[in-house]
């Protein structure tokens, strides 16, 4: 589940989350190493390999674009001090203060700390360093400070590193993406004269203990397109009769067949009826049937060049 989940969140940020079209991201790869531009001299360029092109973007440019805000004392092409220790300092102090913005736009990440955002060399150096600073507080003054020390072998860094990412990225779609999804309209999305009937799905904050109010939004417009659509798409189906109303209030059964996906395309790309969606199931009841109306539903998102990363 988390592996699916870190793929749907890099595909996002790959297509969507920066200025002036796609960038591709690994996470945490290219997000930690990224972060920040080397500062050097003209002798120096030869030492320093790793300098990032004028090009390249980091998170910063990435929460710009979706918030309009910069981090407070941080700009995109920051440089970084050459002295090692220095620079993760400084890469710690700016993931602090990158951590502290998105909790005060309400962002809930308790169980990120800064040193898990840094490199595997750099995390090293900050327990190195912490290790040294507690030391000396026991001879100073025979305690050790209140601040937790979390010591994590490489492997366990990895993946303590790369759920910390995903979950910082999460979070930025939380607080900056989700809150754009207008919930004014929601009443008229059941305006339809064939729709009257058909069960509510409330949109109040504390109707629901599973989905949000912004999922419960999208349970609606899916059930409106579904049901707009269904005797448009399938009039002419190849594959049984037009499919019943059903009531969608959820996201894995209730689109398990691809037909209410299907709609849902239909409704923006209706030429795509005739040359795909004829040819679905509209009663699939085998694992065969499920398989031919997904690799039809995924040939059509490829028919219009849907950039998304998908496998049946």
């Amino acid at each position: 589940f988390f592996q699916k989940t870190l793929i749907a969140v890099k595909n996002w940020f790959t297509l969507f989350g920066w200025s002036k079209g796609q960038n591709p991201i690994s996470i945490p790869y290219s997000l930690r190493r990224d972060v920040c531009k080397v500062q050097m001299t003209s002798s120096q360029e030869k030492v320093f390999k790793q300098n990032l092109g004028k090009d390249t973007k980091t998170v910063y440019d990435m929460l710009f674009h979706l918030s309009g805000q910069s981090l407070p004392g941080i700009t995109s092409s920051q440089s970084l001090p050459l002295d090692p220790v220095e620079r993760m300092l400084q890469l710690h102090r700016q993931h602090s203060t990158f951590l502290a913005f998105l909790k005060s736009q309400g962002a809930y990440l308790p169980h990120v700390l800064p040193e898990f955002l840094l490199e595997p060399d750099d995390y090293k150096k900050w327990i190195k360093v912490q290790t040294v600073q507690k030391v000396g507080d026991v001879k100073n003054s025979d305690i050790f400070s209140d601040k937790h020390l979390f010591i994590l072998e490489d492997s366990i860094f990895e993946r303590m590193s790369k759920r910390a990412w995903t979950d910082v990225l999460l979070q930025v779609y939380k607080v900056f993406v989700l809150p754009r999804v207008s919930s004014r309209h929601i009443t008229n999305l059941f305006s339809l004269e064939s729709m009257q009937n058909m069960p509510r799905i409330k949109s109040e904050p504390l109707s629901s203990n599973i989905y949000s109010p912004c999922e419960r939004t999208i349970l609606t417009w899916l059930n409106k397109h579904y049901e707009k659509n269904r005797k448009t798409v399938w009039r002419d189906c190849q594959k049984g009769e037009v499919p019943p109303m059903r009531w969608i209030v959820n996201f894995d059964r209730d689109l398990l067949d691809g037909l209410v996906l299907a709609a849902q395309l239909a409704a923006y790309c209706p030429y795509l009826i005739a040359t795909h969606f004829v040819r679905m199931y509209t009663n699939p009841r085998t694992p065969e049937q499920f398989l031919h109306n997904s690799l039809i539903l995924v040939n059509a998102m490829h028919a219009v060049s849907l950039a998304i990363d998908i496998k049946v």
